[in-house]
């Protein structure tokens, strides 16, 4: 998937969770399940309610790949207190493997790689990307110990 480039150079020159990071999206590039058109952009922000319309995803990237990518964002947001409030990372995680049915270590393999690129714009534009390594963190610790 083109949207990585970023997260490929970042890691190069940095070390630790970022390289865990790239190494989860190069495994998942490499062999994508339940490929499917993806919002590629989905969080707290981009889905409204619209009163009798009901509840619509906006602003789209209409990319095509494995659908876990479209969950991985939601546990970057909706804020970064949010995000790293104690237990929620988990709490999310099972929630999303339940509802969805995605495998829980390939949601986790999803939100490690995310989060990494996610930590790459941030970067690369200059801004703080501590949330997402540490959301990155959290995913990387939760492979680790299957918790």
């Amino acid at each position: 998937m083109q949207w990585f480039e970023a997260l490929w150079s970042t890691a190069a020159a940095h070390s630790g969770i970022l390289q865990l990071s790239a190494r989860a999206a190069s495994e998942l590039l490499a062999a994508p399940r339940d490929v499917v058109v993806l919002h590629g952009d989905s969080h707290h922000g981009n889905v409204l309610d619209f009163g009798q319309s009901g509840w619509l995803a906006i602003g789209p990237k209409g990319l095509y790949g494995e659908r876990g990518f479209d969950y991985a964002n939601i546990l970057c947001n909706p804020d970064d207190a949010s995000a790293l409030a104690p237990g929620c990372f988990g709490r999310r995680i099972a929630l999303i493997a339940d509802i969805s049915g995605i495998d829980r270590r390939r949601l986790l393999q999803w939100v490690l790689a995310w989060a990494g690129l996610s930590a790459a714009w941030s970067l690369e534009d200059g801004a703080d990307p501590g949330c997402r390594l540490e959301v990155a963190k959290l995913a990387a610790s939760a492979l680790n110990t299957g918790a």
